[in-house]
């Protein structure tokens, strides 16, 4: 099996995110760079983003920013979401 080449790079990140990021892979038991080169890995593979991307329309907008606001949003359980 051959050995991978790895190398150091630098990329500026949003600091909130990655230390909330940190702590789901510390949970995962892995670091920042196994979920880093798996992204990689995942790019490379769908040769593309491994996930969807896309601009909301404006009823989801709007959808977005009410329930940031705490607007139209219903308390439920999970008991609720399992009937």
């Amino acid at each position: 099996m051959p050995s991978i080449v790895k190398e150091t790079t630098s990329i500026k990140l949003d600091k909130e995110s990655k230390e909330k990021a940190k702590l789901i892979f510390k949970e995962l038991g892995i670091s920042m760079g196994d979920a880093f080169n798996m992204f990689l890995s995942q790019v490379n593979l769908h040769q593309g983003l491994p996930f969807e991307v896309k601009i909301p329309n404006e009823v989801t907008k709007k959808v977005i920013k009410e329930a940031r606001q705490g607007k139209n949003v219903d308390d439920f359980s999970f008991d609720e979401l399992q009937r």
